[in-house]
């Protein structure tokens, strides 16, 4: 550590404490050069997700922006909050598995939609629409066949 007082890079540490949460470590330091005293702070340096637009921007991967997206999908569906709340961990540990920093969002709308699928196919469509920007009628109808031909439709209540 450089001294901030005589710029020597010699020094020897004196004391060192957690902060309250864990996540910082302060250091008392002495210059053996000057024996003048300082204090330096140790971080765990966080180096944040980024998603790739599909334009080529780049934005920080953010989970309430993505459970915003799923609340406003399932909008007066009797969807749990926990199941969204599954899902945007789910997707965050997809997120954090991968070595590269970078994810598209076409791999984390791809995901959301087929765990959407599987709960609400209302909401799968509602997000489909948003995420895959329907250009027309055409487009839509032709998920919703999809949809209706692929059989998979989750038991309602009441039903077995």
């Amino acid at each position: 550590m450089r001294c901030p007082f005589c710029e020597a890079n010699r020094d020897r540490v004196v004391d060192s404490r957690e902060s309250k949460d864990g996540a910082t470590i302060r250091r008392r330091r002495e210059c053996l050069e000057c024996n003048r005293r300082f204090t330096s702070y140790e971080q765990i340096e966080q180096v944040p997700y980024m998603v790739i637009k599909q334009d080529g921007r780049r934005e920080e991967f953010n989970r309430t922006k993505l459970l915003n997206g799923l609340l406003t999908a399932s909008q007066k569906r009797a969807i749990p909050l926990k199941s969204l709340e599954a899902i945007v961990e789910e997707t965050e540990s997809l997120v954090h598995q991968k070595e590269e920093r970078e994810v598209s969002t076409r791999e984390i709308g791809t995901f959301v939609m087929n765990r959407l699928r599987e709960i609400d196919q209302v909401a799968y469509v509602r997000f489909a629409s948003v995420y895959r920007r329907f250009d027309d009628i055409d487009e839509f109808m032709a998920e919703l066949k999809d949809l209706v031909q692929s059989g998979k439709r989750p038991a309602r209540k009441g039903q077995t």
